[in-house]
Parts: structure tokens; C-alpha cells; sequence
């Protein structure tokens, strides 16, 4: 009896060191320091605050949730949906990473996608290797690779269930570009955190939705957006590189 209750305080706290262990790889990977150069896109925001559109924190985060429930935001939530499940199908996972690495409405938000997914693979591989993302990386090759693909593919390999993970990467594409907009309006430090609580609400919906969506219900609605980032490209000075 005795042991029985040991070996199932071995399994118990063995499962409790693997959750922590798979904890601290998210918030590493999903962290401002975490050395992708996340700091330096804005995703067309500097743009809004630019033209007066965007004053405010309320601003900030209407705008950011515009972002993560019908633009660019969005379609890497579905995607990183479908490319974590497709794993363990070379062929298939690369069709979606293919996807997002075209599904870009301006060449400054692909460049802000494609160079984070680049650094992300590049360090990922280095710092918290798994055979997964060699065998993608020799694949794959030199073609443009989106940090949603390689961040999906890491949280998969290492065994982060989706739904954290798939949380974790809404909040760091959120707290981004908060951030930027803190840099960009400016607002206070506290000003900046109303707005990232403001758009933990919105989160959970959005991930949930984005759980169930299938690939060809795939799109934007977020024309604004678009122009925006289109617009930065030509804007006389500039701060961030989207």
C-alpha cells in the first residue's frame, strides 16, 4: 500500500514538473524579451496614431482588438489552431505554414511576420531544441517562414496543450502592440495596462472562436487595417517597421 502511495505521488509530482517546465517555455517564447525583434512592428498602428485616429488608451485597444477578432490577429489564431494539430503531418503543416507565410495584406506585415518566424526558429532551436524543428528547418529550407507556423510547431513538439498555448500567443500579439501604442500615442505605463485588461475579455472569445473555425472559413474584415499598414510604408518618419 505504502508503496502504491509513493508511486503515485512519483507520477503526480512528475506530471506537476512537466507543466512547469512546459509553463516556462510559453512564457519565455511569448515574452517582450524573448529575442524575435516583436518591439519594432506596430502592424499599421503607428499609422492610426499618425493621422489622429488612435489617441487614447481606449483607442489603443479598440484598435488591437480590431486586430485580434477580424485582422491579422485572427488569421493566426485559426492558424496556429490548425498548424498545431497538424504536427504529425509533414505535408499537411506545410500547407498551412505556406498559408501563413502568403496571408499577409501589405508587404510590411509580411516582412513583421516572416522576420519574427525566421528569429523565432533560428533561436528556438538553439536555446529549446526538439528533433521536430530541425527535421521543419532542413525541410523548409530558406523560404519565408510566419512565427505563427514555427510557434505552433515549438508549443506542439514540446507537448503545450493548444488552448494555453493558443491564449499565449493572443497576448503576446496583444501586449505588442499595446506597448507600440504606449510608445506611439504616448500613454502611461498605467494607461497601457487598462488597455491589455480591457482586451483580456475579449481574448477567450476569440481563441474559442478561433478553435472551431475551419480553413476555408478563413478571412479579414479589417479594411482600415489594411490601409494602414499599406500606408505606413510611405509615411516620412517612422518609429516601428509595420
Amino acid at each position: 500500500m505504502v508503496t502504491g502511495i509513493r508511486m503515485i505521488m512519483a507520477i503526480i509530482i512528475t506530471t506537476t514538473m512537466l507543466a512547469d517546465t512546459n509553463l516556462h517555455r510559453l512564457l519565455a517564447w511569448t515574452s517582450p524579451s524573448y529575442p524575435v525583434g516583436s518591439f519594432t512592428y506596430s502592424h499599421g498602428l503607428e499609422t492610426a496614431v499618425e493621422d489622429g485616429r488612435v489617441r487614447t488608451a481606449t483607442d489603443v485597444a479598440a484598435y488591437v482588438e480590431a486586430v485580434l477578432a477580424r485582422g491579422g490577429g485572427w488569421v493566426d489564431a485559426v492558424l496556429f489552431v490548425h498548424a498545431h494539430r497538424a504536427v504529425e503531418d509533414a505535408a499537411a503543416f506545410d500547407a498551412i505554414a505556406e498559408l501563413a507565410a502568403a496571408f499577409r495584406g501589405s508587404s510590411e506585415t509580411a516582412l513583421e511576420s516572416r522576420q519574427q518566424g525566421g528569429s523565432f526558429l533560428s533561436v528556438t532551436r538553439k536555446a529549446w531544441p526538439h528533433p521536430m524543428l530541425d527535421v521543419f528547418a532542413q525541410r523548409w529550407g530558406d523560404y519565408p517562414v510566419a512565427h505563427v507556423a514555427v510557434m505552433a510547431l515549438a508549443c506542439a513538439a514540446h507537448g503545450i496543450a493548444l488552448k494555453p498555448a493558443l491564449h499565449a500567443w493572443l497576448h503576446a500579439t496583444a501586449a505588442n502592440l499595446v506597448s507600440a501604442g504606449v510608445r506611439l500615442v504616448p500613454l502611461g505605463q498605467t494607461d497601457g495596462q487598462l488597455a491589455l485588461a480591457a482586451l483580456s475579455h475579449a481574448i477567450p472569445t476569440i481563441a474559442d472562436k478561433a478553435l472551431v473555425t475551419a480553413i476555408d472559413d478563413l478571412g479579414t474584415a479589417a479594411p482600415d487595417l489594411e490601409l494602414a499598414s499599406l500606408a505606413h510604408e510611405t509615411l516620412y518618419t517612422r518609429l516601428f517597421r509595420s
